[in-house]
């Protein structure tokens, strides 16, 4: 019995090591990719601002929870640095998903096909895997808190169980304030508790035994109220976090009314629940959990109702497991299978995924083997790319101790020339979304008087009358304008 309990140790640990140095070297490239994606660029600069006494939300401003913004500013907004991060925590929910899947599952072969589907999936860039996203540094406090939760439910933690619960809410706090969408795992995994607890006792009964898991959630998140009530910029944080959000999911779910295609989803998800609800005696907890999960998780990728493919990395661990749950609960697996045919079907009619993996590679191959330019290797992930970076050379090279306001989408350049937006607002479009933002914004641009403006993208005019500049050169698409005096 002990050759064989060595033998098993063994056989998980070489596969475990395999498939992390496999993901290692999906990742590996994204270390090396020049400054492009757009939504990088505002965590950029918004890790700056902070870093220069700008307070968030007030100052410099975005409309996500705190804690991204704190780890860009922890690293300096360096992008290398970040996507190291990012390749570890990656890493490291590989490890917490595989000790999950073991957990959940009895049969190891369910577990390598989950995890290595896991890992494959959340390593090569096809649902963006390789960027520096909240949804990135998520999963892993997410995968931690299901291996708690479930763990607790197997007999595991018995000593500890109030401080599990709680580490569990606080792991779940924490993706909670990376994003707002880590609402939805922790209303699935409350469930879970909920359900498997409930035996028709007294209420208070019930929330006694799970009171520490809401402790754990709440806390710090109450926290961070307090923070900005303190600084005076509570209606600022609450306003960019919440309120911003509401009118973001609104747009998206328009079906006769704002929120009509937002009211259908919730209306599938509650009959679902409830469904799980009245047969939870008879299907068993592994099933109950990433059932819960995968429908909250699928609600989540479908919530705001907009394809950006790195909302997918949020159903991925649910997703993954839902591939071993099929081969594991006979009693369902046909019923697991139609709801996993639709969810895919789902996928694949409304995002569009990452279609050039191989070409990824290759370029990067091609780039350090010297069979590629850099300007080639920059145009591969966007062709405004080069253009950026001559701005930037350019810009450095005249600018001294003035500023610079780009009118634009491409924030990353703030970051490769090291200088701040004038106001609080970094790119074109949160600017655009009220007259409040476009007055502003001019308020600002009048009183800092910054000595270049850059207009990178002619298909949308600055509002702003560019009296007291004059044209001064084109670089591709973008225009730059000097201060004359």
């Amino acid at each position: 019995m002990k050759i064989l309990a060595r033998l098993e140790k063994s056989r998980n640990y070489w596969f475990l090591l395999s498939v992390l140095f496999l993901f290692f070297l999906f990742r590996l490239p994204s270390l090396f990719e020049p400054y492009w994606y757009g939504d990088e660029g505002i965590y950029q600069v918004v890790g700056m601002g902070i870093n220069n006494d700008r307070l968030l939300y007030r100052d410099i401003w975005d409309n996500k929870p705190p804690l991204l913004y704190m780890l860009y500013s922890l690293f300096s907004s360096d992008q290398f640095m970040l996507r190291l991060v990012s390749l570890i925590f990656g890493l490291l929910s590989v490890i917490a998903f595989f000790n999950l899947a073991k957990t959940l599952f009895e049969n190891k072969k369910i577990v390598f096909v989950s995890t290595s589907f896991f890992a494959l999936f959340f390593g090569i860039p096809i649902i963006e895997g390789n960027i520096a996203n909240a949804e990135n540094f998520m999963l892993l406090p997410i995968i931690l808190s299901a291996f708690l939760i479930f763990k607790l439910n197997e007999g595991g933690f018995k000593k500890f169980y109030n401080i599990t619960l709680f580490s569990s809410g606080l792991l779940l706090s924490a993706a909670f304030l990376f994003k707002i969408v880590g609402i939805f795992e922790f209303t699935a995994f409350l469930l879970f508790l909920l359900f498997i607890n409930y035996k028709k006792q007294h209420f208070f009964a019930l929330i006694k035994k799970i009171y520490p898991f809401l402790l754990g959630f709440f806390v710090p998140i109450a926290s961070i109220f307090l923070f900005f009530f303190i600084k005076g910029a509570f209606s600022d944080f609450y306003s960019a976090v919440f309120m911003q959000n509401i009118g973001y999911v609104g747009y998206g779910n328009k079906l006769l009314i704002p929120q009509g295609l937002l009211i259908i989803k919730i209306i599938i998800l509650a009959g679902f629940i409830l469904f799980l609800f009245k047969k939870r005696s008879l299907i068993s907890p592994t099933t109950m959990f990433i059932l819960l999960w995968f429908l909250f998780s699928t609600f989540s990728t479908f919530f705001a109702q907009r394809p950006y493919t790195h909302y997918l990395l949020m159903l991925l661990p649910s997703f993954s497991l839902m591939i071993g749950l099929i081969f594991f609960d006979r009693k369902y697996s046909k019923l697991l299978s139609v709801l996993f045919i639709c969810v895919v079907v789902l996928v694949l009619t409304n995002f569009k995924l990452f279609n050039r993996n191989i070409a990824y590679y290759q370029n990067f191959l091609s780039l350090i083997t010297n069979q590629k330019t850099v300007t080639a290797y920059q145009k591969f992930f966007d062709r405004q790319t080069p253009v950026d970076y001559q701005l930037v050379q350019f810009i450095k090279s005249r600018i001294g101790n003035d500023n610079i306001f780009i009118w634009g989408n491409n924030a990353q350049v703030y970051k490769l020339v090291n200088k701040l937006p004038p106001g609080k607002f970094i790119v074109a479009y949160h600017i655009s979304m009220n007259n409040n933002n476009i007055n502003e914004t001019k308020t600002d641009l009048e009183k800092t008087k910054p000595k270049f403006i850059i207009v990178t993208d002619p298909n949308n005019p600055i509002p702003y009358g560019l009296i007291g500049y004059k044209q001064w050169i084109g670089i591709g698409k973008s225009t730059i304008y000097e201060r004359l005096f």
